[in-house]
């Protein structure tokens, strides 16, 4: 009896000691982008065992590359890679939006994600229609179904964040994904309002028919007041949604890196988050609306947007003072693409992360994107690996 007893203790002990590893493990992640067909797939109208063949390598490569997770966009303009209930399939599969590509990406990810160790987070972007307005989109896209709502902007189409059932319907996307599939978190990228640039000067968005109504109905908070608050509510409304439907999913949001020009003292920003995206990531963080944020920290470090500085800033008690998860996302495209970035420079921001992590639980990184490491540029892999082999 005291021997079966003894091994029961065991047991639990070794169980107990597990589980605290595994909470513990940090985050080591790749954005794996679907527009454009960036990263997945690598062109439109693959096959679908072309397709299922390139899943199996990113997944492959990731692994041997010691990453543990992928971000991968699943809803990269008001469509999807994966068997939707909701809304059409991308045309980035087929060439066509609504053309069936014979297999369900997502599904795939995830069954490889499972062999390899590898957890499949959900990547949505929440307002974007169309990366160009002119490109043919299926009957059951929201763009036909909410016209009002739909906006040119430049060459692209936007959803306007303030219409209920825009909201609404990302809401519902996020359900329906959550409810059928085993991912282990959603995370909403930082295209809520559009930036400024060719096609939208600062400050302009049309929404001047929504915001008529709203005043019309007694509101009364200023126009920038009230466009942050169209994003908070969607945020919060995701947040409840991903907690409600399955216990353990993680939401998440990866905001533009600086939350304010100056912010912290002597950091540059071109484009002021708070102002001009109304996006306000402090907000999220100190009313638990996430469980993780990864602001895009696309820059080196010790510069005019230095990334030790804003990692040190988003990760402060003042900014973040329920201790959530700040996964930097790291810009690996830059080793090429006309910045030409020493591998020595993602080393750096990586084991600056780690110098900086208030606790194994809350550590780790997204890297920005997967390319690199399938191509291995300048010998990246290797790099990364070392760093998760000292990780364990």
């Amino acid at each position: 009896m005291r021997s079966l007893f003894c091994r029961f203790l065991i047991l639990c002990v070794l169980l107990v000691l597990t589980a605290a590893k595994s909470s513990a493990e940090e985050l080591r992640a790749a954005w794996v982008a679907s527009v454009a067909n960036l990263n997945f797939p690598s062109h439109a109208g693959m096959s679908a065992a072309e397709q299922q063949e390139q899943i199996r390598r990113l997944v492959d490569r990731a692994a041997s590359s010691g990453l543990n997770a992928l971000m991968v966009q699943v809803r990269p303009e008001g469509d999807a890679l994966y068997n939707s209930r909701i809304e059409p399939w991308s045309r980035f599969l087929t060439g066509t939006q609504g053309g069936n590509p014979g297999y369900d990406p997502l599904e795939t990810f995830i069954a490889e994600g499972k062999r390899r160790g590898v957890a499949i987070h959900a990547w949505i972007n929440p307002f974007r229609a169309a990366s160009i307005n002119t490109t043919s989109r299926a009957a059951s896209h929201i763009s036909h179904r909410l016209p009002e709502a739909t906006h040119k902007v430049g060459s692209w189409l936007w959803m306007d964040p303030a219409d209920p059932e825009a909201r609404a319907q990302v809401v519902r996307v996020v359900q329906d994904i959550v409810s059928r599939y085993a991912v282990a978190g959603v995370v909403v990228d930082d295209y809520f309002y559009p930036y400024p640039g060719s096609g939208l000067p600062r400050g302009t968005f049309p929404d001047s028919a929504y915001y008529a109504r709203y005043k019309a109905s007694g509101g009364s908070d200023s126009l920038a007041d009230w466009r942050r608050g169209n994003i908070d509510e969607l945020i919060r409304d995701l947040k409840r949604a991903v907690s409600s439907t399955r216990s353990g999913v993680l939401f998440g949001a990866s905001p533009f890196g600086i939350y304010r020009p100056d912010t912290p003292p002597g950091v540059k920003a071109g484009v002021d988050q708070y102002a001009e995206l109304y996006a306000d990531p402090v907000k999220w963080l100190k009313n638990g609306w996430v469980d993780y944020l990864s602001p895009q920290l696309y820059w080196p470090d010790r510069g005019p947007q230095s990334y030790s500085a804003l990692l040190r800033w988003w990760r402060s008690q003042p900014v973040n003072p329920r201790n959530i998860p700040i996964y930097p996302s790291i810009a690996l495209d830059r080793l090429g693409e006309g910045y030409n970035w020493p591998t020595t420079e993602i080393a750096h921001q990586i084991d600056l992360e780690r110098s900086m992590s208030t606790s194994a639980r809350n550590g780790g990184y997204i890297l920005f994107s997967i390319g690199p490491v399938m191509r291995n540029q300048k010998g990246i892999n290797e790099i990364l690996a070392s760093r998760a082999r000292s990780s364990d």
